[in-house]
């Protein structure tokens, strides 16, 4: 402020002055910022597609689809209209912006050469010493000088709130799931089980239900089957089990409490689940494993536990540093699995879980006849006093269960043991007969 007291002394027009010449700065930033933001956010949706695209092209999992269908040069071509159109847009504005900065500077040279010419003058003329000359002159040239990086720092703050509107949008993002205010504790141990009463479902924004009036139950020590055909809604229901979503109508109990009176996170703790399309993490094999319970993911003997029960043991022996092996090729080092080993080690994490409820969504699709039956022999162990849910498409499996579920359309079609189904002629017997024939 002392430095603008002396420009007042000399003349309040300076400071006027100094004023003009840098509110024109503060506007063309905020113009551009401005400008800058919409550009950004209008083309979220590409720059989402520029970044697929770079995962393809870059990673292992699509190569080899990529070569035979010779579908990388289409796809690198793609990118790079892309990346062309971006960095046309990026340095049109960029150049504008630097053009009116230019300009802008420019002007402000020129009115700041006016006052030091005035400044001069009036030293000329006798008004002024030589030494009031040198105050007025870094008076000016500091007064100038901190009010632009004030002004600037405006601007600046400006153009990053335009984007943290969308951070903070993010942030106050409310959950779909409602959280009751005073959710009740999960009960340890289950004693009742899991209850499905008159269960509909359909994903929002859309029409049709994908679940129909389901109702059964699951008990502790009890292992239940779902089989269907693709789209009967099996992944759906073991969705709704998990209480990723809730019930269009109906409810679904735990020991007679329904699940929206819990708090998901500790429901989820008490859940181990593996789907189909589960993780590969491009982590260690420890990690991968020990995120089944990141809070014991260093007990070392309970990893090695899970992995035993996963038949992942013989995987993880035969990779150069056990544990401590990276998995996948994004990393250095990293070392790739068959997708029946990453399926094992998915196996791992789930088992990892020692969960109350255990599911398993297609969880021996991609092993072989002895590891098939080496899992799920610890698999029963696992659930002697506990409630698990398998979705498979494989009888030899599915015949293991204490109930098997058929799903047809959203709805429960009929239910009961392999014999008894098999002893009723229905849809369970037709499909087993068929997969049967097969083997013949």
């Amino acid at each position: 402020m002392s430095v603008i007291g002396v420009l007042v002394a000399l003349s309040w027009w300076l400071v006027l002055l100094v004023i003009l010449i840098s509110i024109p700065s503060l506007v063309y930033q905020a113009k551009y910022g401005g400008q800058m933001f919409a550009l950004q956010t209008g083309r979220a949706t590409d720059q989402r597609r520029l970044h697929y695209l770079s995962y393809l092209l870059t990673t292992d999992s699509p190569a080899k689809e990529l070569r035979i269908f010779g579908l990388h040069r289409d796809l690198l071509e793609r990118y790079r209209q892309f990346f062309a159109r971006f960095y046309r847009e990026n340095r049109s504005l960029n150049l504008r912006r630097t053009n009116s900065q230019l300009a802008l500077g420019a002007l402000g040279t020129v009115l700041s050469g006016l006052t030091y010419g005035y400044v001069v003058l009036q030293t000329i003329a006798g008004r002024l010493t030589l030494g009031q000359l040198t105050l007025y002159y870094q008076a000016f040239q500091q007064s100038q000088s901190q009010l632009n990086n004030l002004l600037s720092g405006v601007a600046s703050t400006y153009e990053n709130s335009l984007f943290l509107t969308d951070l903070f949008d993010y942030l106050s993002y409310a959950p779909r799931l409602p959280v009751r205010a005073n959710p009740l504790p999960v009960p340890c141990p289950v004693r009742q089980g899991l209850v499905l009463e008159n269960v509909s479902f359909k994903y929002p924004g859309t029409e049709p239900c994908v679940l129909n009036h389901v109702s059964f139950a699951i008990r502790p020590g009890e292992a239940i089957a779902l089989v269907g055909a693709n789209g009967a809604g099996k992944t759906t229901l073991v969705k709704l089990l998990a209480r990723l979503y809730d019930p269009t109508e109906g409810r679904i109990t735990l020991d007679g409490v329904d699940l929206r009176d819990f708090d998901p996170a500790e429901l989820h703790r008490r859940l181990g689940v593996i789907f189909q399309d589960y993780v590969r993490y491009q982590l260690t094999v420890l990690e991968n494993i020990g995120f089944g319970r990141v809070e014991a993911m260093h007990d070392s003997a309970r990893v090695a536990r899970a992995a035993a029960q996963a038949g992942a043991d013989s995987v993880i022996a035969s990779l150069p540093e056990g544990y401590a092996t990276p998995l996948g090729r994004w990393f250095h080092d990293g070392q790739e699995l068959s997708v029946g080993q990453w399926q094992k080690i998915a196996l791992a994490r789930a088992f990892m879980r020692d969960a109350d409820l255990l599911i398993l969504d297609e969880p021996t699709a991609s092993l072989d006849v002895r590891s098939e039956y080496e899992v799920f022999r610890a698999f029963a162990k696992l659930t002697e006093a506990k409630m698990a849910v398998l979705i498979s498409h494989r009888f030899s499996t599915v015949r293991m269960a204490s109930r098997i579920v058929v799903i047809e359309d959203g709805s429960v079609l009929e239910q009961g043991s392999h014999d008894e189904l098999i002893a009723r002629g229905g849809r369970y017997a037709e499909l087993f007969e068929m997969q049967a024939a097969s083997y013949r």
